[in-house]
């Protein structure tokens, strides 16, 4: 993660600037990578928030968590755009926007989860006010992680190995889908391929953009490494995921996400034909 370092002046005046180690190159091509990040993704979140709103149904309320996960990448955006000037008194908002929409993707599996292995008994519950609770208790948890790791011993191991409990939620809905994928008789075909879709895609971000700088973060708390690159590398790719949040709205759209996922599912279908004996 960036060092923040505290430069007090003889008029007990204080500011913050951040520290790269030294790696100019490094502190340069990150700011060129948040600049580009920020203004693809600005738009197209404010373009993607207004096209989910629409989708929100009574029986269809996992848009909810899709544009509450979108506006936390809103914040993030803006956050980097404080990061770039740079101002990194937002540096505790961006953190605290990603571990809420960590919270947002688990809410999203989850979802999708009950609706292919417990259809009839999520059917009944899945309300939009139950939606609009676990949203507000999303948001709310964790303020309430960050003020126990404030004021605890241990603070960075705790809150590292409190990110990675996602990590076998995401592998359990997934695995859990699939193995409930036959039964469910109730789902259309072209609905249960955008939810294993949707549980891989969420499951991919984590790992491949949250998971790094996790155990990161779990390595920099448990021993000496200082490493300043991996950090600003492992960062880069958090940055990112606002990016990877948009294609969430691409597998809730009926159409071309349709074509594409019953072309790879044929595919697949097609080459076990051909492997399996006579």
């Amino acid at each position: 993660m960036e060092e923040v370092n505290i430069n007090t002046s003889q008029d007990n005046n204080s500011s913050l600037t951040y520290n790269y180690g030294g790696y100019e190159q490094v502190e340069f091509i990150m700011k060129v990578v948040t600049i580009i990040i920020i203004c693809i993704g600005l738009p197209l979140t404010l373009v993607a928030i207004y096209a989910v709103r629409s989708l929100v149904k009574d029986d269809h309320v996992v848009p909810i968590y899709v544009i509450n996960l979108l506006i936390t990448d809103l914040i993030q955006l803006c956050c980097m755009i404080t990061r770039v000037l740079p101002n990194p008194g937002s540096l505790l908002i961006y953190f605290y926007c990603l571990v809420v929409s960590i919270g947002f993707m688990v809410c999203i599996a989850l979802e999708r989860y009950l609706v292919i292995a417990c259809p009839l008994w999520y059917r009944f519950r899945r309300t939009i006010k139950v939606s609009v609770l676990v949203c507000v208790l999303v948001w709310a948890l964790p303020a309430v992680i960050f003020y126990l790791l404030i004021t605890g011993r241990n603070s960075v191991t705790i809150g590292g190995i409190l990110l990675l409990l996602p990590l076998p939620l995401f592998i359990f809905f997934l695995g859990g889908t699939l193995k409930a994928l036959s039964a469910s008789i109730s789902v259309h075909s072209d609905e249960k391929r955008r939810i294993v879709g949707m549980l891989v895609l969420v499951l991919l971000i984590y790992t491949l953009l949250f998971l790094p700088s996790i155990i990161l973060f779990l390595a920099w708390g448990s021993s000496d490494i200082d490493e300043r690159n991996l950090y600003n590398l492992s960062l880069t790719f958090v940055q990112f995921s606002p990016l990877a949040d948009l294609f969430l709205y691409i597998f809730m759209r009926k159409g071309t996400i349709d074509k594409l996922l019953a072309s790879v599912c044929c595919r697949r279908m097609d080459s076990d034909d051909i492997s399996s004996p006579v």
